[in-house]
């Protein structure tokens, strides 16, 4: 049987909703599910270590497709696909199509909050309360005592919105079409008190990078989509990756369907049209694997920060529960993780409807994104998800 996460409120979103559904399955569930996927339409591309990686995510794992981007040492960017792009049609999945991105969003945002701390706008060290009076002061949740970058390093202690709006896997598809404003969520968080005061602890709390947004937006007097967009997305010239309008809820390029399963063995819905505003500056980019890659490469090798703002980025705290297995460690936005191979890479991942996507990039110029079209429903598929990406890794450090 899957082992259930020890401490839920510490994970993200797939690992919490993993949770319930684990405890919702029996044995013998239906084999419409993500366990029934044999006939995947793979491609039929270069079998390396890459290639079985993703085939094995769909052949041993349910998912129904996967996409990879992964760029060698030797600078070399190869792109890879497995399983069906739509579970109705069984066409194969596109070659670097679009996916929602979810919490890699987080990345995107820091930088931008980062690039202001070097303009001089934003003080790391100044308080939520400062640049956004009022807003965080409810059942003991403090604006005056959280500073910005206890925001950016998820140490803030505020409660995570997540755990009041979505408490069933269910809500995953019966809130997919809802419509969610910023001070909405974060009001949700602030109906619960804080977890430790803040500084103390690491916790996960999509709540702190709603916030980060909203500091973005009082001091630009424009909006976070802009901000993240001028600054990141059309310098690095990436033409796949958008911040989605108010109430867009289609993708807008070439794409795979993207699935939730309430639990194990259960049959796959397809959300692949639904509101990501429930993100909103902690996850509602949408990107390919390519330009995700493209992106973190850039960040990692120091293109989009000044030195100061990059050694704030890459100082970290230890992070327990941010992945259910293997020892990481946050910075501000990106997370450090020592690889089987030897060395670190750096990466954040990303978890929402439809789609789960992770990634990691070293200094050495090695980078890989692995993108599912479903979110899993055990933490055995949420592993193999992480181990794709470090065997894609690893794989090419030569």
């Amino acid at each position: 049987m899957p082992v259930t996460p020890s401490d839920p409120s510490r994970r993200r979103r797939t690992v919490r909703m993993v949770s319930a559904a684990l405890a919702a399955v029996t044995v013998g569930a239906a084999l419409t599910g993500p366990s029934a996927f044999a006939d995947t339409g793979r491609h039929d591309g270069p079998r390396d270590v890459v290639q079985r990686q993703l085939d094995g995510l769909v052949d041993e794992h349910g998912f129904p497709g996967a996409l990879a981007s992964v760029r060698g040492s030797g600078g070399r960017v190869s792109d890879y696909t497995a399983g069906v792009s739509s579970l109705q049609t069984r066409r194969p999945v596109p070659r670097d199509g679009q996916v929602r991105i979810g919490s890699n969003t987080k990345s995107f945002t820091a930088v931008v909050v980062l690039q202001l701390v070097g303009e001089g706008r934003i003080d790391l060290d100044g308080t939520v309360e400062h640049y956004l009076p009022g807003v965080v002061r409810d059942n003991g949740n403090d604006g005056s005592r959280i500073t910005v970058r206890q925001l950016l390093q998820q140490t803030s202690g505020l409660p995570d919105y997540d755990d009041v709006l979505f408490t069933k896997s269910q809500d995953l598809i019966d809130k997919s079409h809802s419509y969610y404003e910023p001070r909405r969520l974060v009001d949700a968080a602030l109906t619960s008190a804080p977890h430790f005061p803040p500084g103390e602890k690491w916790e996960y709390s999509n709540t702190n990078y709603v916030l980060a947004g909203l500091i973005v937006e009082q001091v630009t007097e424009r909006p976070i989509g802009e901000e993240i967009t001028n600054r990141i997305i059309r310098p690095l010239g990436l033409r796949d990756t958008y911040w989605p309008g108010v109430g867009e809820q289609s993708l807008r390029g070439t794409h795979p369907h993207g699935y939730v399963a309430v639990a194990p063995g259960t049959p796959w819905v397809d959300v692949t049209e639904m509101d990501p505003s429930l993100g909103w500056a902690a996850g509602q980019l949408v990107s390919t694997p390519d330009e995700l890659r493209t992106f973190f490469d850039a960040l990692v090798g120091g293109r989009l920060l000044k030195p100061a703002q990059q050694a704030a980025l890459t100082t970290t705290v230890p992070a327990p529960g941010f992945e259910p297995s293997g020892e990481y460690a946050y910075g501000l936005g990106v997370a450090r993780y020592e690889l089987p191979c030897g060395g670190y890479a750096w990466g954040h991942g990303g978890d929402i409807q439809g789609f789960e996507t992770r990634n990691l990039a070293t200094s050495d110029g090695r980078s890989a994104v692995v993108a599912v079209t479903g979110l899993p429903t055990t933490e055995q598929m949420l592993g193999a998800v992480n181990r794709s990406v470090e065997m894609a890794l690893c794989g090419t450090a030569r």
